[in-house]
């Protein structure tokens, strides 16, 4: 279970990583992907820009909590992260994205991230 444990950690981390990597490059895309399309041209290129810093950071500081802090740790962390997926999929329903990627990407991703934290706290 160990082993389970700190890959599904570490793939989430390097996951945040990747949308982080996405939304700063590929801004447009990465919007769609997420359930609410933007323009990256006009109004929403800073708040695009703010999500992929708050993504790509969030992937960072995972990888640091585990590599220095252990999994005890990144598991609070994980469960504190949860609620970022749990609010998306509210942003989501909200402005009136799909419902099949509110609950087939960010509900699912809030709890695959509390699987994570679970199997952590189990370590």
């Amino acid at each position: 279970m160990t082993v389970a444990a700190y890959t599904l950690a570490v793939l989430l981390d390097l996951f945040c990583l990747f949308l982080g990597y996405r939304f700063l490059f590929q801004p447009g895309p990465a919007a769609a992907g997420y359930g609410v399309p933007a323009d990256p041209a006009g109004d929403a290129g800073a708040y695009l820009t703010i999500k992929g810093l708050r993504d790509g950071t969030l992937g960072v500081v995972g990888l640091l909590v585990l590599a220095f802090a252990g999994a005890h740790a990144e598991a609070w962390f994980m469960v504190g992260v949860a609620l970022i997926p749990f609010g998306d999929t509210l942003i989501v329903l909200r402005n009136g994205g799909a419902k099949a990627v509110a609950f087939g990407i960010h509900f699912a991703t809030a709890i695959v991230v509390l699987i994570s934290a679970a199997l952590l706290f189990a370590v």
